[in-house]
C-alpha cells in the first residue's frame, strides 16, 4: 500500500513539473502600476478625451461609474489625501478617495494613473479652494487672489494605479 501511495505521488509531482507553465511577458511599453485603495486593473480605462467629454454632458448634482486613464498634474503636499488629473484643454478633475481610506505618494505629480469611482460636477466653496492651495503650497498672495467659488471636475475614487 506505501509503495502504491508513493507511486502515486511521484507520478502527480512528475505530471506537475512536465506542465507547461502559463508565462505572461511583458512588452517594453506595459506599464507596472503601484496599487492604492480597492484592487482595480487598468482595463477598459476610458481615456482622458472620452471622460472631458462625459464631464461636459453631466449638470451638478449627476454622477458616472466610470474608470479614467491619465497622467497626474498635482497631488496634496501634505499627505497624498487628494490628486488632480489631465483631462486636456487645460482641465483638470479634483479627485478625493473614498472614505478618506487611503492615499498617494506625494512625488508622483507626472505619472500615468488609473482611477476607478465616481466622476461628478461641483461647485467648490472659496475657503476650500483656499485651504487646496494651501496644500499645493502657493505662497499667500495667490491664496488670497481666489475670492470666487469654483465649478469643478470631481471625482471619488475607491481604487487607483499610479506607475512606477
Amino acid at each position: 500500500m506505501k509503495k502504491i501511495i508513493a507511486i502515486a505521488t511521484l507520478s502527480v509531482v512528475l505530471i506537475s513539473c512536465n506542465k507547461k507553465e502559463d508565462v505572461v511577458k511583458k512588452s517594453s511599453s506595459e506599464i507596472v502600476y503601484a496599487s492604492f485603495g480597492d484592487k482595480i486593473s487598468e482595463k477598459n480605462a476610458i481615456s482622458k478625451e472620452e471622460m472631458l467629454a462625459k464631464y461636459k454632458s453631466l449638470k451638478s448634482g449627476d454622477t458616472l461609474t466610470v474608470k479614467l486613464s491619465t497622467k497626474i498634474n498635482e497631488i496634496c503636499q501634505n499627505k497624498g489625501c487628494w490628486m488632480t488629473l489631465d483631462l486636456g484643454d487645460e482641465k483638470n478633475a479634483f479627485v478625493k478617495f473614498k472614505d478618506y481610506a487611503f492615499f498617494v505618494p506625494m512625488n508622483a505629480q507626472k505619472r500615468e494613473a488609473v482611477v476607478e469611482g465616481k466622476a461628478f460636477v461641483e461647485e467648490t466653496s472659496v475657503a476650500e479652494l483656499k485651504h487646496y492651495a494651501e496644500d499645493e503650497g502657493k505662497s499667500a498672495e495667490e491664496i488670497a487672489k481666489i475670492t470666487e467659488p469654483k465649478t469643478e471636475y470631481k471625482f471619488l475614487a475607491n481604487g487607483v494605479l499610479i506607475s512606477k
